[in-house]
């Protein structure tokens, strides 16, 4: 998809913009929301802006900034899934640990939030402790959310223990949503404040973008992506009545401003902020290059949430609502499952081989379509059909030696727990890397993966996990239907 967002523009304003806010303070605590690598999200809706372009922008600071984690103590007893990597949210600060470190981003420490005692938070606690990372344990705050008094005093925010830090940003992110990040933050205003500093409180969050219009294409979007949390974009009434402008914000920030306001004056002695809008720094707005492309992304984008919703809902992730939901934005903007075009092909290739389970993938303006067979998933059948594809190879010449696959099959129905007869993405990927040492097609086949980056996939039945994680490291954006039934 053509690039319609300027990623060295958003680069350069958004610097600018959080010096600007820097230097209103001693310190500046910045809250980050969505995901600090890997935003994906934006990546889809904003063509153009890179996965790690936070990273990116932390880098430009990383003389003057500092990293605090945070993870919710309930999240790490119920092994929360942050499920475009399929992995944990502890697995995700560990990632998150050595990612930044490796950028050259200073980790101060891991906040473990709403902590009673939780044995699986405890025990995460001490690995934080092989990364050389001092973890820290936050309770619930008492008085919390409205009897501000007591929040904002020893019994509240004062309770939970003070982390000491040396640079004049700090930023204060997550693995993702509901993970403590403001009371993390509030909490290190207090303590500051207490020994006389300055200091001030931010927010860097990608959605919703507060300049766009309220029923953006790429604001639905964020509610599609929040579907879960029921968030539900508003016009930002504090900062139309002070300043007579149009901003768009979220129900929740808008619901908590008073009390965040007053928060801020019983700490600071005063708020320089008079509307939700007025705490953010993002840039995202001023950096669309074409808005009809974002729009057209956007919508995508939706129609892709809707569908891992459906998939969410029958594994019993999510309840009726969230899909619901999405449905509903969708018929806003007059869009539909039918619009995924490799959603429609993949079903018309499963009609026309008798009901097998098929998939499509679409490449630049070619779609490929596969079916389960003997050997190959039917995730595998339209990757290999892709690449020969790709590489112009014969669709009957055979890439993968038949002394190649038969012992793997072998083996596989000898420690499965099923009869599986058919070879999964990356057994087949496997396969292939091995066949590419000997047979130039093999090769040629398995550097055109690459060309694929940024494809799109769907399959008429739900893709096992194993090989989503593998099409999404391939940067193939995928999605499934719900059925289960493969032979």
């Amino acid at each position: 998809m053509k690039k319609c967002f300027d990623a060295e523009k958003y680069l350069k304003i958004q610097k600018k913009k959080i010096k600007e806010r820097i230097r209103m303070f001693d310190k500046l605590y910045l809250e980050f929301g969505g995901k600090l690598i890997d935003d994906q999200h934006a990546a889809r809706t904003l063509p153009g802006f890179l996965p790690d372009l936070k990273i990116r922008l932390l880098q430009e600071f990383k003389d003057d900034a500092e990293v605090i984690l945070c993870i919710n103590a309930n999240a790490i007893e119920h092994s929360k899934i942050r499920a475009d990597h399929m992995i944990s949210y502890e697995t995700e600060v560990l990632r998150l640990i050595e990612f930044l470190r490796s950028r050259g981003i200073t980790v101060n420490s891991v906040v473990i939030t709403l902590y009673d005692g939780q044995k699986k938070a405890s025990d995460f606690a001490k690995k934080l402790k092989d990364y050389h990372i001092t973890p820290y344990f936050h309770t619930f705050t008492k008085g919390y959310p409205t009897d501000v008094d007591t929040i904002v005093s020893d019994e509240g925010y004062g309770a939970n223990p003070f982390i000491k830090t040396t640079k004049p940003l700090v930023v204060v992110s997550a693995p993702g949503p509901c993970s403590g990040k403001l009371a993390t933050a509030l909490s290190q205003l207090y303590h500051e404040s207490k020994r006389g500093h300055k200091v001030g409180y931010a927010k860097f969050e990608t959605f919703p973008v507060w300049d766009l219009p309220l029923k953006h294409p790429v604001n639905i979007a964020y509610e599609a992506a929040t579907a879960d949390l029921a968030d539900k974009n508003m016009i930002d009434y504090f900062h139309l009545d002070k300043y007579g402008i149009t901003a768009v914000n979220y129900n929740r920030d808008l619901e908590t401003f008073p009390v965040l306001k007053e928060i801020l004056t019983r700490i600071n002695g005063e708020s320089v902020y008079y509307s939700p809008t007025d705490m953010g720094v993002n840039v995202i707005g001023k950096c669309i290059t074409d808005d009809k492309a974002i729009q057209r992304a956007a919508k995508d984008e939706i129609i892709r949430r809707y569908y891992r919703a459906l998939v969410d809902l029958k594994k019993g992730a999510v309840d009726e609502a969230v899909p619901e939901r999405i449905k509903l934005l969708m018929n806003e903007l007059d869009i539909s499952e039918a619009d995924r075009i490799v959603a429609t092909e993949a079903a018309k290739k499963r009609e026309s081989v008798g009901g097998l389970p098929s998939a499509c993938i679409k490449a630049g303006k070619k779609c490929i379509t596969g079916k389960q067979t003997s050997n190959l998933s039917p995730v595998s059948s339209t990757m290999l059909n892709a690449v020969k594809s790709i590489s112009r190879i014969p669709d009957d010449m055979d890439i993968i030696a038949p002394a190649v696959l038969e012992p793997i099959l072998e083996i596989k129905n000898k420690i499965s727990n099923f009869n599986e007869s058919y070879l999964s993405l990356g057994e087949v990927l496997m396969a292939l890397s091995i066949c590419s040492t000997t047979n130039p097609m093999a090769k040629k086949a398995l550097a055109s993966l690459d060309k694929l980056r940024g494809a799109q996939f769907h399959a008429t039945h739900m893709i096992p996990d194993d090989e989503m994680i593998v099409l999404s490291n391939l940067g193939i954006d995928a999605t499934c239907g719900t059925d289960i039934d493969i032979d």
